[in-house]
């Protein structure tokens, strides 16, 4: 008689964590039926809801088009959800991507970060199957904390243009001093059309969520902003504008344009992708195993995370990761599989495809007030304040990282956060052991 699997417990690998057998395979093998595919219908649909104004704000915030963004929530969140290590990762772009895909796009264009999309696919499936999977447990709190704090200013930062309407005489700077050097220089462009949009954004999500939690605020706010946006004609920038619309549907497939030479000049963005989706994914999967007493599979995850990312990249998307609203989302909706995952990408497409026209009267002011929204929830202040409060070394390992992460680059700062804590738990180490 085979001895008893032991109880699963949070925010740890099981005893399979190793294997790199998808959670969709474990679900099917203990038994789906109807009950649990209605459930999942009902999340995947509250998620898609709520990953369609994001996914195309997140892009734009990029530097992408909003196609973009929906293409990786579509595609990469279907190969997430089906490959997957987590029974209930949402999988799509994110907003910890937004600094560095647009400094990529400035580099290298938009082919570029396909290119580098693709190549830290494959890195992350090599990572997967060489057995990775526990690198989140040895990137210190410190580290993640001052990490999203400062991804969190960076997003808001990037969304000052749209959310007061100003006019720029020349191409936005991507690094944060010069970009508010160059906003402030433009505050008498002020649209105050777009402030009222974004503030009302902003209001509505909050008011919503506050009164009326089960109402889908985001996707209420942007639609009453493009509703007031069409039916007045208000002078202000909107997806049509700028972008001309979204498509009715996916793209043929593609490989992007690639050369020895250009592998070779995106390599490391593509380590940088890599690195920043499995940390994330894994992140968000630790997440949803608090949430749900459930264990992830680390090792499948990171697989699932580089398959999608290849695909995405062939279909013209941006690069995806595991996102931990969207996944609390699918949780809290009641979601009972990683089928829950696979119907929002389905979701996401059929809105796309029936809503494609209605998309171009979306205000970018409404979408940047989304994106603000994001950036605040995104900043954990109470762990910034317990550490700022907490032992002098873990503070520096915050501050250090916030700061570097903030102005200079994502991946300097969490390799100097890293150092540093390393650097003050060994002499920390060598005190404990000269005086015992």
């Amino acid at each position: 008689m085979a001895a008893p699997r032991p109880p699963e417990m949070p925010g740890s690998p099981d005893p399979l964590s190793r294997s790199r057998v998808p959670k969709l395979i474990s679900t099917f093998r203990e038994g789906y039926g109807m009950g649990q595919f209605q459930r999942d219908a009902v999340a995947g649909l509250t998620v898609a809801i709520v990953a369609l104004p994001l996914s195309m704000a997140i892009a734009i915030a990029s530097g992408a088009t909003p196609a973009a963004g929906l293409y990786a929530a579509i595609v990469g969140g279907f190969l997430v959800s089906m490959l997957g290590g987590s029974k209930f990762q949402i999988g799509g772009p994110a907003g910890a991507f937004i600094v560095l895909i647009a400094s990529i796009i400035d580099r290298h264009g938009y082919d570029g970060l396909l290119l580098a999309t693709l190549m830290g696919g494959g890195i992350l499936v090599v990572m997967g199957l060489t057995r990775m999977g526990g690198i989140i447990r040895y990137v210190p709190h410190a580290v993640l904390v001052g990490f999203t704090a400062a991804i969190a200013v960076i997003i808001f930062a990037s969304q000052i243009r749209d959310l007061l309407g100003l006019t720029l005489p020349g191409k936005e700077p991507g690094a944060v001093l010069p970009k508010l050097a160059a906003l402030w220089q433009a505050g008498p462009t002020l649209n105050l059309v777009a402030v009222l949009i974004s503030v009302g954004v902003i209001g509505t999500i909050l008011l919503l969520r506050r009164f009326s939690p089960r109402v889908p605020g985001l996707l209420v706010a942007v639609a009453l902003a493009a509703f007031a946006s069409y039916a007045l004609t208000l002078p202000v920038d909107t997806i049509g504008t700028r972008f001309g619309g979204i498509p009715h549907g996916l793209p043929a497939p593609a490989w992007p344009p690639f050369s020895t030479d250009k592998m070779l000049a995106v390599l490391p963005d593509a380590i940088a992708i890599a690195f920043l989706a499995g940390i994330e994914s894994l992140l968000s999967a630790v997440v949803a195993d608090g949430m749900t007493g459930r264990r992830h599979r680390a090792d499948a995850e990171l697989v699932a995370q580089g398959v999608a990312n290849i695909a995405t990249a062939i279909f013209g998307g941006m690069c995806v990761t595991g996102t931990i609203a969207r996944t609390a989302t699918n949780i809290r909706a009641g979601a009972a599989s990683p089928v829950a995952g696979m119907l929002h990408s389905v979701f996401l497409l059929a809105f796309m495809m029936l809503a494609a026209p209605l998309a171009s009267h979306v205000p970018l002011a409404a979408l940047a007030g989304v994106l603000a929204v994001v950036a605040w929830n995104m900043a954990d202040r109470h762990e910034v304040m317990t550490l700022l409060r907490g032992e002098r070394g873990k503070m520096l390992v915050l501050l250090l990282t916030f700061g570097l992460t903030a102005l200079v680059d994502l991946m300097i700062g969490i390799a100097a956060g890293c150092a540093l804590a390393f650097l003050l738990y060994h002499l920390q180490k060598k005190r404990q052991a000269a005086n015992p």
